[in-house]
């Protein structure tokens, strides 16, 4: 079986190691990126693909006869046509899961930053500030408790959860918010019910035609002032000019985004303008949530069960 992956960089880190468990199964090459015109001269002969961001259209399933397996080296499906896929008779796999653990703890250090500002202080103190301080201590910032305080989570799949758990620990009501076009109801409260009550917002829900833009004027107007929104979900779940309109007026006390909706973004990007007079409430990090080395080795372990399953007839983590 010849077995290509079109963009490993992200998951390897550059030790191809990780990928030994697929290689056992097969003619594996690898390559760390790839351009969406290089898919079907890289793919030409594959019996199987993967990728975690590299788009396969129908176009791409019908100009790769031999292919039969395609897998999804992430949760998220969007980068595949899954009609296409089923049409030409192609298995999809995904990867469900795997990074609970390592974004739930990611959207918590986010809210950390704002209730701490434990780089901020280091900082300064670096810089002399505390050498020069009157006093034993200084602040750079008001902190406060998050004891307490309500955090609502939108969207209570297995990382939603893991955050509610750590933020349960840390003493705060949680609150599990419907999402909007789910048909998932029990325990939910209505989202115009949950956000005003909220101190912390954290969307932790799929990108769908009813959450693409979720997060707009109407939604931020709901907020109550000095709320903090998080997103370790998908940028597109966020409306960037409300977001900005709702900065510059004052009402986020503040963001913390690990996503946007195009990534790269642009160098001029709004949302990372240190000049703006707004920048010191909000962070942005490059979409690392999922990024913890025992959550990227649990990604290639998980990949390489689907498509062992798959060589022996079964059906493991099929999306298809």
């Amino acid at each position: 079986m010849r077995i290509v992956i079109l963009d490993s960089f992200a998951a390897d880190q550059g030790d191809e190691t990780m990928w030994d468990g697929l290689r056992a199964l097969g003619e594996l090459i690898v390559h760390p990126r790839s351009a969406d015109g290089d898919v079907v001269a890289r793919c030409a002969g594959a019996a199987a693909a993967l990728t975690n961001k590299v788009p396969f259209s129908a176009a791409t399933f019908a100009a790769l006869p031999d292919l039969c397996y395609f897998g999804v080296l992430a949760t998220g499906t969007n980068v595949v046509d899954l009609d296409a896929a089923r049409a030409a008779h192609v298995a999809v796999t995904n990867v469900p899961s795997y990074a609970a653990a390592s974004v739930a703890q990611h959207a918590l250090a986010l809210v950390l930053h704002f209730s701490q500002d434990v780089a901020g202080h280091a900082a300064a103190v670096k810089a002399g500030a505390w050498a020069k301080s009157p006093d034993f201590c200084f602040f750079t910032k008001e902190m406060f408790e998050l004891a307490g305080k309500t955090l609502v989570v939108v969207g209570s799949g297995a990382i939603g959860n893991a955050v509610a758990r750590i933020a349960d620990a840390f003493g705060m009501r949680i609150v599990r918010a419907a999402v909007p076009g789910s048909t998932t109801a029990t325990g939910r409260v209505p989202l115009a019910e949950a956000l005003p009550a909220a101190d912390v917002v954290s969307l932790h829900c799929p990108l769908t035609d009813a959450t693409r833009g979720m997060v707009g004027a109407q939604f931020l107007a709901a907020l109550k002032p000095g709320a903090i929104l998080i997103n370790t979900a998908r940028g597109a779940l966020i409306d960037d000019a409300a977001l900005i309109d709702a900065l510059a007026a004052g009402r986020l006390g503040g963001v913390g985004l690990d996503v946007l909706a195009v990534e790269p973004p642009p160098a001029n990007h709004p949302l990372m303008d240190a000049r703006a007079p707004w920048a010191a409430r909000i962070v942005v990090t490059p979409h690392i949530g999922w990024g913890a080395i025992e959550a990227r080795c649990r990604l290639a372990d998980v990949a390489t069960d689907n498509l062992r399953a798959f060589i022996a007839g079964q059906r493991r983590n099929r999306v298809d």
